[in-house]
């Protein structure tokens, strides 16, 4: 039952990627030919009005297809059928996806990432709503063997750690847990900006011991509580937002972290990995944590989609935006070539972490 649960998360998370493609297309009267779920052979194939509506087989993927999209009407298209446009190559087609303005394309393009953004704050909204409190970022008591409490106060509200705005209290732990700069005491110090009796504060290198972890880490030893917020119509919605931020925040600075080397292709998951990890969850943890680990897979995919990384929305956004400074789009070969290059890197990397991820499934890797 949690490998469908899994599938259905998957499945629904590239349905309204690729359903915000799809109405913001409808709504600028470009002619959708396909609307597409999943990846590789055909399952389900049904004919609407004008646009065919596909089921594949691998639901790890999904697309959308416009006409004139790479440029022009597709050669490959069956000329038997009936089409809103005429086929003459001298007559432009005005519901092509190249013949509307700049910014409609814009909007196409930016609409599926976008609808991802949208769902994950709506499923951390559900998250906070069934989770048994929300805890804000203002300490309420230090636990026993604190050593931060001889630097920071009860009713501190913590504004900042090591330079990063604090938008949550996964914001703190964030820090707290990827910091490695020690004392002579072989504590970890971190330096804090809170808010103390109105006034805005900075206390450098505030101690935290480390502990051990069950899984024979060593980790840091949150050593203070927080206090809650009443669950009402305004704090959900106000720390929804906030947590969604912190979220694609942090998404963003691990993508960093990478390119710095900090994490490689272990540490990388696919389809696999995040499907066993979506059931471990449902499995093992409240209603409430499997909602925040399907918020953090949608706001990744909204996130990830718009870097400027060839064959992603983010570089179909990026060659909208250099067409709009220069008054004239990039060649369609070019742009068609760009795109295909980064399509075929990022397949190598999916069968790369796919591997990883079999190989971490058959010798218990995963936690």
């Amino acid at each position: 039952m949690s490998i469908v649960i899994a599938i259905i998360v998957f499945c629904v998370i590239i349905l309204l990627h690729e359903f915000g493609h799809f109405i913001a297309a409808k709504a600028c009267g470009i002619y959708v030919k396909e609307f597409a779920l999943g990846m590789g052979p055909v399952i389900l194939r049904k004919k609407g009005k004008e646009t065919e509506y596909v089921i594949r087989a691998l639901p790890i993927g999904g697309s959308c297809s416009f006409e004139g999209e790479n440029g022009g009407y597709d050669e490959d298209d069956d000329p038997t059928v009936t089409l809103p446009y005429s086929r003459d190559e001298e007559e432009r087609n005005p519901r092509a996806f190249n013949a509307k303005p700049v910014w409609q394309r814009m909007i196409v393009i930016l609409a599926g990432p976008l609808m991802n953004l949208i769902l994950g704050y709506i499923v951390v909204v559900i998250s906070l709503i069934t989770s048994p409190a929300m805890a804000s970022t203002t300490i309420a008591e230090f636990k026993e063997q604190s050593v931060s409490g001889a630097y920071l106060m009860e009713n501190d509200e913590i504004l900042s750690v090591d330079g990063l705005p604090v938008f949550s209290v996964s914001d703190v732990s964030y820090k707290l847990q990827s910091s490695d700069r020690k004392n002579a005491d072989g504590n970890l110090v971190f330096d804090f900006t809170v808010r103390r009796n109105g006034e805005k504060i900075t206390v450098k290198d505030v101690e935290f011991m480390t502990m051990e972890r069950e899984d024979g880490s060593t980790g840091v030893y949150f050593d203070f509580y927080v206090y809650r917020l009443e669950k009402n119509f305004k704090n959900v919605v106000i720390e929804g937002f906030r947590e969604s931020c912190s979220t694609a925040r942090l998404i963003i600075m691990t993508l960093i972290d990478m390119l710095r080397g900090k994490y490689g292709l272990n540490d990388l998951s696919g389809p696999i990995g995040v499907g066993t990890v979506i059931t471990e969850a449902v499995k093992k943890y409240t209603f409430a944590d499997v909602m925040s680990i399907v918020s953090l897979i949608t706001i990744n995919l909204g996130v990830f989609n718009l870097l400027p990384i060839p064959a992603l929305d983010g570089a179909r956004f990026i060659f909208l935006v250099v067409e709009l400074i220069r008054r004239k789009p990039a060649k369609p070969e070019v742009e068609g070539m760009v795109h295909f290059v980064g399509f075929a890197m990022l397949m190598l990397l999916m069968v790369v972490v796919t591997f990883n991820d079999i190989i971490k499934l058959a010798t218990g890797g995963f936690k």
